[in-house]
C-alpha cells in the first residue's frame, strides 16, 4: 500500500523530500577534538560565523549570556572565519585565548573555517543553500550571521550581523 501511495503521489507531481538536518555533520574543534552536531539533538542551535576584529565582536558577550540562559534548551556554536575584511587573522589557538580573556565564552567553537566562495565548510552549504537545507537561501554577508536550528536539527531561521543575540527576533523563538 505504501508503495502503491508513492507512486500516486510521484504521477500527481508530489514529491517527497524527507526532513533534512544538520545532525550528519561533525566538525573540528577550535581546541581539537570534534564537534557533533547529533549530540544537540533536542535542543535548539545558533551558528554564528565569528571573527576577533570585528564591529560585531562584541555579541560574544550577548552569545555567551543567551547560552548560559537557555543552556537546557539551546546550544550556540562559533564558528571562527577570516572571510570578511580579513578581521580573524589569528590561529586556532590564538582565537581561543582571545574569547577566554576577553568574553569568557564556554559555548563550543569550531575550528576557523571559511564562510564563503570555493572554500565554503560543508557545513555552510548546508545552512545556505536551499537545496540541502530545504528550507531557504541565505547569503551571509559579512561576520556574525546567525542561523538558528529547531531541535530536529532542521534550520527554521537566519539573521544578519546586525541583530544582536538578545534581539526579540531571536528570542521569541527560544521562549
Amino acid at each position: 500500500m505504501k508503495k502503491f501511495l508513492l507512486l500516486a503521489l510521484s504521477i500527481i507531481g508530489i514529491i517527497l523530500i524527507p526532513g533534512q538536518n544538520i545532525y550528519t555533520y561533525k566538525v573540528q574543534g577550535l581546541n581539537g577534538g570534534e564537534i557533533d552536531f547529533s549530540k544537540f539533538k533536542g535542543k535548539k542551535i545558533l551558528i554564528v560565523n565569528t571573527a576577533s576584529k570585528c564591529g560585531f565582536t562584541p555579541q560574544y558577550a550577548d552569545l555567551e549570556k543567551i547560552y548560559k540562559q537557555y543552556k537546557n534548551t539551546l546550544v550556540v556554536v562559533g564558528f571562527p572565519a577570516n572571510d570578511f575584511g580579513q578581521q580573524e587573522p589569528g590561529t586556532n589557538e590564538d582565537i581561543h585565548t582571545f574569547c577566554q580573556l576577553n568574553y569568557g565564552v564556554s559555548f563550543p567553537m569550531a575550528a576557523k573555517v571559511s564562510v564563503k566562495g570555493e572554500a565554503m565548510a560543508p557545513i555552510f552549504k548546508f545552512l545556505t543553500q536551499k537545496k540541502h537545507n530545504g528550507v531557504k537561501d541565505t547569503r551571509i554577508e559579512w561576520n556574525f550571521t546567525k542561523f538558528l536550528l529547531n531541535e530536529k536539527g532542521e534550520l527554521i531561521a537566519s539573521f544578519p550581523s546586525k541583530v544582536k543575540p538578545t534581539d526579540e527576533a531571536i528570542l521569541k523563538y527560544l521562549k
